[in-house]
């Protein structure tokens, strides 16, 4: 699998990540391993997780993977914090005690000395941001982490603590062919300060892969209590216009929809590496196929069309 750097850092990862959200919940430990075990041998190296994930489960069955089945420094491990685990003071939000407690808690559950991406879960207005950012130096200086970057910023967000901080590589957010919001304001700031994208939900919660095209498999998400909400979101009337034109380019490159959105999102401005999360082995196979695959300019041109966002001002001026 191909590298790439991490925003302006040293740190080069695969361009594709392994997302471990389902790990612990809808994906047991056997099969979280064979995941893993996929992806590494297909030249994967970024591995994305974060505190709140199963309750802290994700974290434990990645660590005891880690610690029995591929080698620690065969992954960039990365894990989040900021979100409330617990009721207590320093159970979540992104103050001082807060993050350096959360941090102390992933290095326990992960089984490791070190995080090698530790990043900001979501802003926290409640905090001064120099506290934050200054729990984020700390722990470089301490060497329990190597880099740091954050997730679900706003394009002011992220601006503002990139300006103010230089440990930040990289920013999390959501990106696919059916939500380009984060091309108005966060893609340019992250462009701008050197910030690696990751996006997460690349695939349009599912939608992209066409599964929804005619209806709700009852063994999808979207026909689940949990996350039919969240799918819900993107099973739109513009969302069928444009998972219509992937699967029509899909089938004149002879791949899967999915490779196609894929590798649209994958090749776009300021992204490093799509998130990609997966139920089981298989669903993740077909994420790998998109590593073999470069869409042609009057595809990509075909879909950025169908897909295109509104942009007003002050966004595209002076045009």
């Amino acid at each position: 699998m191909e590298k790439r750097q991490l925003g302006r850092s040293g740190l080069r990862v695969s361009r594709m990540a392994l997302g471990t959200m389902s790990w612990g919940g809808e994906t047991d430990a056997d099969e979280a391993a064979s995941q893993l075990v996929a992806f590494v041998d297909a030249g994967g190296t970024l591995v994305d997780t974060a505190d709140i994930y199963a309750e802290g489960e994700c974290e434990r069955i990645l660590g005891a993977l880690l610690a029995d089945l591929v080698p620690r420094d065969d992954v960039v491990l990365a894990t989040k914090a900021v979100a409330r685990r617990t009721d207590g003071p320093f159970g979540g939000g992104a103050s001082r005690g807060a993050l350096l407690s959360a941090l102390e808690g992933s290095l326990r559950r992960l089984g490791v000395d070190h995080i090698d991406l530790w990043q900001l879960h979501a802003w926290d207005d409640t905090v001064p941001l120099a506290e934050t950012l200054s729990a984020l130096d700390h722990a470089i200086t301490s060497g329990k982490v190597r880099y740091a970057g954050v997730s679900n910023y706003a394009g002011w967000q992220l601006a503002t603590a990139a300006s103010t901080s230089t440990s930040l590589v990289s920013a999390q957010a959501e990106y696919s062919l059916v939500e380009r919001g984060v091309e108005r304001e966060v893609v340019p700031a992250a462009v701008h300060h050197g910030i690696g994208l990751l996006p997460w939900a690349p695939l349009g919660r599912g939608v992209l892969t066409g599964k929804y095209r005619t209806g709700t498999p009852a063994d999808s998400r979207g026909a689940s209590a949990t996350y039919a909400g969240y799918v819900e979101q993107h099973r739109t009337d513009r969302a069928a216009r444009i998972v219509e034109a992937v699967s029509t380019a899909a089938d004149g490159l002879g791949t899967s929809p999915l490779v196609v959105a894929l590798a649209w999102v994958r090749d776009q401005p300021g992204v490093v590496a799509p998130v990609v999360g997966a139920r089981d082995t298989g669903q993740l196979t077909g994420s790998l196929a998109a590593e073999e695959i470069v869409l042609p300019r009057a595809i990509k041109a075909a879909l950025d069309d169908v897909s295109a966002i509104q942009f007003g001002y002050p966004e595209r001026w002076p045009r």
